[in-house]
């Protein structure tokens, strides 16, 4: 057993293109069996989202002031109504809005310090804009006298939200598998006899044989007395652990291409970094991953002393004393 976790899979590259192949296997079979359900119901969701919106814009035909001011979380619905679907930088570039207002608003919020007569001004401007460019061919009841059926609007909000799903389906995705793998390892634990924690405890005080998943653990910035949370996906503490062992940290991590995670792999060190420079070298970080991690990825993680699990051996979790 190496408790530590030093030499499980980083130092040990010989074994690295058999558990990628079965990994990415492992991937695909999950994709190919339960991807299109979670797209489905997210699509389902979206659709009666969009069908409020569309009734609070009387059907395309009023995008108001106040609606946008009230609830600034419809842009996005209503970005993919026109023809063609706007970007944001589309929009910003075609109604002259302050592109700060238009982002804040793709996070469902208006920003705070905007004087009231510039954004009232901006929100007629992206109105006025979403109005003019909505589709005719969706919105069929736009070039017609008489309003629209209610099969008509079902039907433009089934279109509208598989527009929307389309350009989120990346984080449908992952967010479905981060949830299956979360799932696979707290059903592993329980089965050995680990207990969920309710939140309100401390991550280093953690009794033995515990675990909990998606906890921010608290971290110093660099070279400031200010701090900040990092997100932890799932937090365990070994069972024959002392109490003031710190737990092991785990990242899980999936993905359906190569490229993206070699874009993304520095995330990893940085949370080392910073959690290693608040709580001492004795923090415990590993990855676990299914889908597409080749040895680029692999080596970087390695280089910067992260270990990981692969989900197709999570028995391999035992090997870092749980």
């Amino acid at each position: 057993m190496v408790a530590d976790g030093a030499q499980l899979n980083r130092l040990n590259p010989d074994g690295w293109k058999k558990d990628i192949a079965l990994s990415v296997d492992m991937y695909n079979e999950w994709f190919l069996r339960f991807a299109p359900s979670a797209f489905r119901d997210t699509r389902i969701k979206t659709t009666v989202q969009v069908e409020e919106t569309l009734k609070k814009t009387a059907n395309l035909t009023n995008v108001s002031v106040e609606l946008l001011r009230a609830q600034p979380e419809v842009l996005p619905v209503l970005r993919m109504a026109t023809c063609p679907p706007l970007a944001v930088d589309r929009l910003v570039g075609l109604s002259g809005a302050s592109k700060t207002l238009v982002s804040s608003m793709e996070e469902g919020k208006l920003p705070p310090r905007m004087l009231l007569d510039r954004l009232l001004r901006d929100l007629a401007l992206i109105g006025q804009i979403v109005e003019r460019m909505a589709d005719p061919d969706i919105f069929v009841w736009l070039e017609r006298k008489g309003p629209a059926t209610d099969v008509e609007v079902h039907r433009a909000a089934t279109i509208v939200a598989d527009r929307l799903c389309g350009s989120m389906a990346n984080p449908i995705i992952r967010n479905a598998q981060e949830k299956r793998q979360l799932a696979a390892i707290g059903s592993w634990l329980e089965a050995r006899g680990y207990v969920p924690l309710t939140p309100g405890f401390r991550f280093d005080q953690m009794p033995p044989g515990t675990f909990s998943f998606r906890l921010n653990v608290p971290v110093n910035a660099a070279g400031t007395e200010t701090g900040f949370k990092i997100p932890i996906d799932a937090i365990i503490k070994p069972i024959n652990s002392k109490v003031q062992d710190l737990p092991l940290m785990i990242e899980a991590k999936s993905a359906g291409d190569f490229t993206n995670t070699n874009k993304r792999r520095k995330e990893e060190a940085f949370k080392v970094t910073q959690l290693r420079a608040t709580h001492g070298h004795g923090v415990r970080f590993v990855l676990f991953l299914c889908g597409y991690f080749d040895s680029g990825y692999l080596g970087y993680e390695a280089a910067e002393g992260i270990d990981w699990v692969w989900e197709h051996r999570i028995d391999d979790f035992a090997e870092f004393g749980i």
